[in-house]
């Protein structure tokens, strides 16, 4: 147990997934293994929401007899949220793709290197057509290329209007303070 926990908190997800999964092949009931196994396979996908439910388990296990149960609750909630976020960043593609009213982010970068300017490809089309942007990397790209543009108000039109997509996702919020100037 102590070398999967040590494994994990080293962020070798791999390995601690495969030392949890050794100990649950002799123990199945071990709820300690299967808290590391759920995180290990969490930590995979994302380092800091693994390690912040980890530390939040290690706080609560001696405390609260359904530990286990509250941090599969929670791993259960931020699935979820994940598949609701990206439900409602592809849809929006779909219908866009499907009425041809709107440009791929993708397209909408090549048309940037062939204009050899964000500002005069976004004036180009921003009256005419939507940029369709499907996942959070490429809407923190969109946003922080509009302030460096001077599209300051556009850019915080779009922080507004989806700030209810991302919650409290640190990056997207960080997105204020680029539109802002206070810049990193």
């Amino acid at each position: 147990m102590k070398r999967a926990e040590k494994a994990f908190l080293e962020g070798k997800y791999t390995a601690a997934l495969r030392s949890y999964g050794l100990i649950l092949k002799d123990y199945p009931s071990l709820d300690e293994a299967k808290v590391g196994a759920y995180l290990s396979d969490l930590g995979l996908e994302s380092e800091e929401e693994a390690q912040a439910l980890f530390d939040y388990y290690l706080m609560i296990k001696d405390n609260k007899k359904n530990a286990v149960e509250i941090i599969h609750s929670l791993i259960e909630s931020l699935d979820t949220t994940k598949e609701s976020i990206r439900q409602l960043l592809t849809s929006p593609e779909e219908e866009e793709v499907e009425y041809g009213d709107g440009i791929r982010y993708a397209d909408f970068l090549a048309l940037v290197e062939s204009r050899d300017s964000f500002k005069q490809a976004f004036e180009d089309i921003m009256f005419s057509t939507k940029v369709v942007i499907t996942d959070k990397d490429e809407f923190i790209d969109f946003v922080t290329k509009l302030a460096d543009e001077g599209f300051d108000e556009m850019a915080l039109g779009y922080l507004d209007a989806t700030a209810s997509l991302f919650g409290n996702d640190q990056e997207v919020l960080a997105l204020y303070n680029v539109v802002q100037g206070i810049k990193k």
